[in-house]
């Protein structure tokens, strides 16, 4: 991508917060189970960052997706993945559906002050009995007068716990599961919402993720976001600058368990010589770097086409696929090289490994990812009717 002034003003911006607000607490954080997610946002809010692709009119800069990526590619320096993953549900999750399909009124709402930082958002897609397989997902949205009364469970959501909304999918009709889903913002403090206590996750360990329940929750229907039944294909949409993100938001991390490694093979010795003298371990880094470039390339590519308007599904796909796979090829590598040390709890190269490997789960695992490319290869075997 041809990069701008402007863009390199977002990433010098993220960057210094990242060195100055994230960097310096991330281990009393990872070891608390939770970051100040409210005084945080609030300063991203302030400095424009939770809003760069969204309408200026509810707060936002207005500019491309391609700026959200740089600030995402920028938040990947962090040293820990949970503070990055909870701000991308936020930008990229739950949220860009509001934006581009919300009514006038249902953004002034919640996208506004999600904008600012004054509110915190989650997405509600995942349950115990559907996780990937987003179709089959159970909880239900049925029409009373002007509201809806919801019922069902979601789980694994990040930032439950602190939110003040969740955009919510949920069956709206009992007609074909690709048609009769709708997304609806609904307040966490809304009677019969209950948050249980945050779960003990192997990695993301500074940010909040709990499982929701809904009792009879009545919100109105003007909650809705677009039209009744095309909840399925919005959240498809939103799923595209998810995955982008998560492509984008793991370049640096990788970058970093490199150049750590290799800081920390020019140190240590074995049989009178560096490490980093071994061939096997020189030319695996070089092998190493030349992925993270290869991943970076396509993951750009995927954000020109969607720039463009096109349809960029196979190309997001691809990068998320490549993303949590090299991903866990990067960390694996570089830990050996650490030795003993590797396999220590407060290692950066462990903790980035135990980060990392929700990428290849969460927001489509990589089956699901091979599935979609299969499908636009023209490969994927069809269902036999019965």
């Amino acid at each position: 991508m041809l990069f701008t002034q402007e863009h390199n003003e977002i990433r010098r911006t993220v960057k210094n917060f990242v060195e100055n607000e994230i960097n310096p607490y991330c281990d009393e954080w990872e070891q608390a189970g939770s970051f100040p997610m409210r005084e945080l946002f609030k300063k991203l809010g302030d400095l424009g960052l939770l809003g760069i692709s969204k309408p200026e009119e509810y707060g936002g800069m207005g500019l491309d997706y391609s700026y959200n990526i740089v600030a995402a590619e920028a938040l990947g320096a962090a040293h820990c993945g949970g503070v990055p993953l909870a701000i991308g549900v936020q930008t990229d999750m739950c949220t860009p559906a509001l934006a581009r399909f919300g009514s006038d009124e249902l953004r002034k709402e919640f996208l506004a002050p999600a904008i600012s930082g004054e509110m915190i958002g989650c997405i509600g897609v995942s349950e115990p009995g559907a996780g990937s397989d987003v179709a089959g997902l159970k909880t239900t949205a049925k029409k009373d007068g002007d509201d809806y009364i919801i019922n069902g469970t979601k789980m694994w959501i990040t930032n439950a716990p602190s939110a003040d909304f969740i955009c919510l999918l949920a069956n709206t009709s009992d007609d074909k599961v690709h048609i009769n889903k709708s997304l609806i913002i609904v307040p966490m403090n809304t009677p019969g919402v209950t948050v249980a206590p945050k779960l003990d996750k192997l990695g993301m360990r500074s940010s909040e993720t709990a499982q929701v329940f809904f009792d009879n929750v009545r919100v109105p229907q003007r909650n809705r976001i677009g039209n009744e039944g095309m909840g399925f294909m919005m959240q498809m949409m939103q799923f595209q600058e998810e995955r982008m993100f998560g492509a984008a938001n793991v370049l640096m991390g990788l970058e970093g368990c490199v150049n750590k490694t290799i800081a920390y093979c020019k140190e240590r010795e074995t049989f009178g010589q560096p490490l980093i003298n071994n061939q096997v371990i020189h030319f695996r880094f070089a092998e190493l770097q030349t992925e993270i470039e290869a991943l970076r390339a396509l993951t750009y590519q995927a954000v020109e086409l969607y720039l463009s308007g096109k349809d960029a599904t196979r190309l997001a796909s691809m990068a998320k696929l490549k993303a949590g796979r090299l991903g866990r090829e990067v960390t694996d590598s570089c830990l050996q090289y650490w030795g003993g040390m590797g396999y220590m709890w407060d290692n950066p190269v462990s903790r980035c490994m135990r980060d990392i490997r929700l990428v290849s789960i969460g927001g489509g695992a990589d089956e699901i990812m091979l599935g979609i490319i299969c499908k636009l290869m023209g490969t994927l075997p069809g269902k036999k009717k019965k």
